[in-house]
């Protein structure tokens, strides 16, 4: 190879690397922007019903995508469909339900920074499942994660008579997500991995769906203005289907470190832009609680090979 064609090769590789970078900073703004979007969505549209209608739109333009971009929708034949059901109930169904009734019952912001635990539970389940034995700083991880948990949930459920519903199916909705990457690595489905989320996502639309026929009686959208319609469609095509597209897309691209280390961005999104769209206010407990869970998700994803490299150098 000559020296012009090895620099040639070296841009090709910076160039993709740096579009990977810029991707990574597309989807923390659109994960982090729809938790705002789903509030405004929620407070006109029942939740199994805002949640059937972005499931639809996310399952036609998942496919599309998929389609357009060449990607296989192949799923072996027999138990691997098992595995994709199980995946789709914990990836996208659980952690559909639970967001969207944490979002009635808490704050928003409150409910994505316990959402944004799921790096933390991951780890713990990896370790109870998969016998993946967490480092030193990722034990430590799991220590600060469980301080910011009772820094958010104390004051909340020391104020209220009640069980704090809200919070629990916030940290529900981290769990499952977690219980559902932890499930697929486990599983190692022989699929492509956008055209499986493609086919999650279609089952949970139909479990879904069914719930909203049973406990809603069909589609509420008749007290809908153009605004939650507008977030609804925002939450389907973009939180949904191109989300994940760009996800699966980076993780092609950049190290897996980057890439995780990226999604601990969306909470900060995600709190500021429902401060600047719907007006939400941390308190002083959120705060602190925030930090603690920000900086457990930090540890969570460094590996020890990170630690290994920088006493090598």
């Amino acid at each position: 190879m000559s020296v012009r064609q090895q620099v040639e090769g070296n841009h090709a590789v910076a160039g993709r690397g740096l579009r990977a970078r810029l991707m990574l900073v597309v989807l923390c703004l659109i994960w982090g922007l729809t938790w705002p979007m789903m509030k405004i969505a929620l407070n006109e549209i029942p939740p199994l019903s805002m949640r059937t209608a972005t499931a639809f739109i996310g399952t036609l333009s998942l496919l599309a995508i998929c389609l357009a971009s060449g990607r296989s929708l192949r799923v072996p034949f027999g138990r691997a469909w098992l595995h994709v059901l199980a995946a789709s109930i914990l990836n996208v169904v659980a952690f559909s339900l639970f967001s969207a009734f944490a979002q009635i019952a808490a704050a928003t912001s409150r409910v994505a920074i316990l959402t944004y635990a799921m790096p933390i539970w991951t780890l713990v389940l990896g370790w109870a499942v998969l016998s993946e034995r967490p480092s030193r700083i990722q034990s430590v991880a799991i220590a600060l994660c469980a301080i910011g948990l009772i820094v958010l949930v104390s004051p909340v459920a020391m104020a209220t008579t009640g069980i704090p519903w809200g919070l629990l199916f916030a940290v529900g909705s981290g769990f499952s997500w977690a219980a559902g990457t932890v499930y697929l690595k486990w599983a190692r489905i022989d699929a492509d991995p956008v055209g499986l989320a493609s086919w999650q996502i279609t089952t949970a639309f139909v479990i879904i769906a069914a719930c909203m026929l049973l406990f809603e009686g069909g589609l509420q959208f008749q007290h809908a203005h153009a605004g939650a319609l507008l977030a609804v469609v925002f939450t389907g095509v973009l939180g949904n289907a191109v989300a994940y597209a760009l996800w699966f897309a980076i993780v092609r691209r950049v190290p897996a470190l980057t890439a995780t280390l990226g999604i601990v961005g969306i909470p900060v999104v995600g709190v500021v832009s429902t401060m600047l769209i719907i007006g939400e206010r941390l308190s002083v407990a959120d705060t602190i609680g925030f930090l603690f869970i920000f900086a457990a998700s930090l540890c969570a994803q460094i590996p020890v090979s990170a630690f290994r490299r920088a006493k090598v150098s």
